[in-house]
């Protein structure tokens, strides 16, 4: 059972996934899912890195890298210029970056779809990644995930994953070449990709 009160801590790597109540969506078209991107970029950039992602009809993956602690204490100071700063604050700081992710997509989604009521679960799920292996595995079940739940059959088919920005020379948000390097490189990690589907 996952901890969903794990902390987030600095220069740690992390799965992180969640999804929409019940029998509910996060995205209905394609704005949604564009816009759920640029809030992602807005309010999670400046506390972690992101190393792959994928979107999907009811829930969401990603696996990140919290900045180191100087870094986030820059944010912090930002921000929360009013407060004083201690370290301790920083799981719950990042956290709240989170939150305010989730909640700025619900709110716009809700405006949007004249919905009321929360749109996620309660707990942003949460797993440490510890190992180089766990690493690459967590990259390939994020990428695989729409294959998967059936919404397509090979994983170059969906848009709405880093799978096809990792194979690409054109810029991008993403930690591309410490995800590769991962792999090895391109190869490995397209052989990996391969042989796992």
């Amino acid at each position: 059972m996952p901890d969903y009160h794990l902390p987030l801590l600095p220069g740690e790597k992390y799965h992180l996934f969640n999804r929409a109540v019940g029998n509910e969506k996060l995205f209905r078209n394609t704005n949604n899912y564009s816009f759920f991107i640029s809030r992602f970029i807005k309010h999670i950039s400046p506390v972690a890195d992101t190393y792959c992602y994928c979107l999907l009809p009811n829930h969401f993956h990603c696996m990140v890298k919290i900045k180191e602690e100087a870094q986030l204490q820059c944010h912090f100071a930002e921000v929360k210029w009013h407060k004083p700063f201690s370290p301790e604050m920083l799981p719950e700081f990042i956290m709240e970056r989170f939150s305010n992710l989730l909640n700025s997509y619900a709110k716009a989604y809700n405006k949007m779809y004249n919905r009321r009521g929360g749109l996620f679960i309660d707990y942003l799920r949460r797993k440490q990644i510890e190992t180089d292996e766990q690493f690459r595995a967590t990259a390939f079940y994020i990428h695989n995930n729409p294959v998967h739940h059936g919404y397509c059959t090979h994983l170059s088919n969906w848009v709405w994953s880093s799978f096809a920005a990792m194979q690409s020379n054109e810029p991008t948000w993403l930690l591309r070449k410490e995800l590769l390097d991962g792999f090895g490189g391109i190869e490995g990690f397209q052989d990996y990709h391969s042989g796992q589907a």
